[in-house]
């Protein structure tokens, strides 16, 4: 921890060009008064010092080094914290003392943490990566190598019917100003030839001419009529495929686990269903004024002494209906090995509370008030429920979480329903 504290003044000192030798013969103190003293040095001294959310950061970083059993939750904390932000503090994207200290209490941890942890802090290392790079640490912390997605951007295919058919009606316009041309032409060398002529022939040519001309014009007129259909079509075409898109984004919004209710509730009663051996029926209480009844096929793989008073996860805007006419008010998820020899409800976690919603980072969609049977909105999202190696539940490897750390299973790379 001397360490750790040490390197915080460093960086810090550095941070906001500060003599880190002045500081030396303090590294007994608390790192609360260290940092204070560090500020109140610092060219804006009085501003930094009278900053509360600088304050509330130096408190974290000190409940960090203290607390080491409950690190990954404080990681977890900071991660949420910074979905909407780029630094801990302040409106921009330039570092604060705040990140600074942060950063350096928290970089020892973080440096060690295996893939799929740090799969669950997606911003929190997005924010390590931004500040390891904006910040100067002189040699003071080893950098952390995370592998970025190199964005591709798509290729777009040149949009070229409308040209095209623009092209070929210009050319279709010259052929029949062409045509009418060289009629009039010939027309004009037919009258002046004929001048010597009976005036009988002369006008037989002239009215053959003029028809010559009359069905260039017309086809002229035909072309134009036909290519302006064409255009017409092409633009039909366009627009049709606008609520295309907006079924598919529709259809995405469905497969959202934001749709879902999922709460932490306890069992207070279980017991054998009175005409079906493969299910049981709970009283669970999520918070409300009466507990709900719910029918689980479970009876094979749990006692009902064994459910009673355990607390579980459980979707509670499901349409309520019967089970072999024993009223059902929810869903109990359960976690499933490979084979369905192993099943066991989820787990939630110590300190949870009864009521409280299940949330996933990244899917805050508000959800449905009861689920949709004819939609069936479970079918499409249930496949992406599992727990991970550890046992984490996840939906598309987001954690479901609560305000005392994820819901979990004893049974890794579990299927959920």
């Amino acid at each position: 921890m001397a360490s750790v504290k040490q390197n915080i003044v460093s960086a810090l000192c550095k941070h906001l060009s500060v003599d880190p030798n002045s500081f030396a013969s303090d590294l007994g103190s608390d790192l609360k008064s260290l940092c204070t003293s560090i500020l109140k040095s610092s060219e804006n001294g009085d501003a930094h010092f009278s900053n509360s959310e600088l304050t509330k950061w130096i408190g974290f970083a000190e409940s960090f080094l203290e607390n080491s059993d409950a690190r990954f939750k404080a990681l977890t904390d900071l991660n949420e914290e910074l979905i909407t932000k780029s630094v801990v503090l302040g409106n921009g994207l330039k570092p604060s003392p705040a990140d600074v200290i942060v950063f350096s209490t928290v970089h020892s941890s973080v440096i060690g943490l295996s893939s799929s942890d740090r799969a669950k802090l997606p911003h929190l290392f997005r924010w390590v990566d931004y500040i390891q790079n904006k910040e100067e640490f002189g040699g003071l912390y080893e950098k952390i190598l995370l592998e970025k997605v190199q964005f591709v951007p798509p290729v777009l295919k040149p949009v070229k019917k409308v040209e095209d058919s623009n092209a070929k009606k210009t050319v279709q316009e010259a052929n029949a100003k062409k045509t009418v041309q060289e009629a009039n032409a010939k027309n004009t060398a037919q009258e002046a030839k004929g001048a010597s002529s009976s005036e009988t022939d002369s006008k037989g040519k002239k009215s053959a001419d003029t028809n010559y001309v009359f069905y260039a014009v017309q086809l002229l007129k035909s072309m134009l009529v036909e290519q302006k259909k064409k255009v017409e079509e092409s633009q039909a075409k366009s627009e049709k495929k606008k609520p295309l898109e907006k079924v598919a984004d529709n259809k995405e919004e469905e497969l959202s686990v934001s749709l879902l209710k999922i709460q932490i509730g306890q069992i207070r009663k279980a017991w054998k269903h009175p005409s079906a051996d493969s299910l049981l029926v709970e009283e669970i209480d999520v918070g409300e004024a009466k507990c709900r009844q719910v029918v689980s096929g479970l009876a094979k793989f749990c006692t009902p002494e064994e459910l009673t008073n355990r607390r579980v996860v459980l979707i509670t805007n499901v349409k309520p209906g019967k089970l072999r006419d024993v009223m059902s008010e929810g869903l109990v998820l359960c976690a499933s090995n490979k084979d369905h020899t192993v099943v066991e409800p989820l787990l939630a976690p110590d300190g949870a509370k009864l009521g409280e919603y299940v949330t996933f980072s990244g899917h805050d969609g508000k959800p449905e008030e009861v689920l949709n049977p004819k939609k069936k909105q479970l079918d499409k999202i249930t496949p992406h429920l599992f727990s991970d190696d550890k046992g984490v539940a996840t939906f598309k490897g987001v954690p479901f979480m609560t305000s005392s750390g994820p819901c979990t299973s004893s049974i890794p790379n579990a299927t959920i329903k």
